[in-house]
């Protein structure tokens, strides 16, 4: 008994088998990995994962039922197993957003769908609807990223506030630089391995430190992953993240008719809860939940998301 109810959860996540799996080319330089979970006539769900420089999680698909549900994961352009991998030539936010609607129109899907993101794939699924708010039945978003002003802030003064031992290391070797992200993307897109490295324990690892009562900068170990992953994260926040300041909140007139979830944790310090606050304050149909738990992840958001899904879905 005790083993069947300890192992259960592990079980039932690695029985879980993709009924479809493959590459799309989407440009001339990326092709992009996807897989489809549940049910191959169910309502489909299309996830964006998190980031920059992430991959698609199989565990994302356990938040639905799917039994009923469609749900489509996909790597992102140069990252996780999609071709080639840490490339950022003909990479941008945009570009992320169009895949997306490449790949349902690849797998014929016409019929308008849910779009779950978390996190950075929070900031996709508002781009992805605000795009084609015609493809967009309903959004189901956690740990939002507006990618504004706002977060630029929080970031690179604010946060100051709590970790200025911490923030002083990493902006010490910067300085002289205009932009942080900017020198660091210098830093990562360099031949200098070294250079590399130095990259990814200082700025790479900072969101780490985010919320952390014990706050340690740096990887035991910085690998081929960590590095790729890191160059789409230090390019993508150098240029802004392919947007205009503000752009999100700019355009959510196009999506106020959408009924969305939020779900973000009242003391996430990557992605402060104003964020989704006002994002929520903007969309008449959106229903907001602050999970009384610090960080930008944890086991109670993860329940809380999961929980409100079965409910609304």
């Amino acid at each position: 008994m005790f083993f069947s109810r300890f192992f259960k959860p592990f079980f039932n996540l690695f029985s879980l088998r993709a009924f479809r799996i493959g590459y799309l080319k989407v440009s001339a330089v990326h092709k992009i990995f996807y897989r489809v979970y549940g049910n191959p006539k169910g309502k489909t769900v299309i996830c964006f994962h998190g980031g920059p420089g992430y991959w698609s999680n199989l565990k994302t698909a356990k938040n639905f039922n799917l039994k009923k549900y469609k749900v489509i994961l996909f790597d992102q352009r140069g990252c996780g197993k999609s071709l080639p991998l840490g490339e950022m030539n003909d990479n941008t936010t945009q570009d992320l957003v169009e895949d997306a609607a490449k790949l349902l129109d690849f797998l014929k899907i016409d019929e308008k769908v849910i779009v779950f993101g978390s996190s950075w794939g929070s900031t996709l699924a508002l781009l992805f609807a605000e795009t084609f708010p015609q493809r967009v039945e309903r959004l189901i978003l956690s740990k939002v990223f507006l990618a504004n002003h706002d977060n630029r802030t929080w970031e690179l003064e604010n946060s100051a506030l709590f970790y200025p031992d911490i923030f002083e290391k990493i902006a010490q070797p910067a300085q002289n630089a205009k932009f942080l992200p900017a020198y660091y993307a210098s830093l990562i897109n360099s031949e200098d391995l070294q250079k590399k490295i130095d990259a990814v324990n200082l700025y790479g690892s900072f969101e780490n430190v985010l919320g952390s009562l014990n706050p340690k900068l740096g990887y035991p170990l910085v690998d081929e992953t960590l590095l790729n992953s890191s160059k789409i994260m230090m390019n993508y926040a150098a240029n802004r993240f392919f947007l205009k300041d503000n752009q999100i909140l700019d355009n959510v007139a196009k999506i106020q008719h959408i009924p969305t979830l939020i779900v973000h944790n009242r003391l996430d310090f990557v992605c402060p809860l104003k964020g989704a606050f006002d994002l929520h304050k903007a969309l008449p149909l959106s229903h907001l939940v602050i999970v009384p738990e610090r960080g930008h992840g944890g086991p109670l958001i993860s329940q809380c998301l999961k929980k409100e899904i079965a409910e609304i879905l």
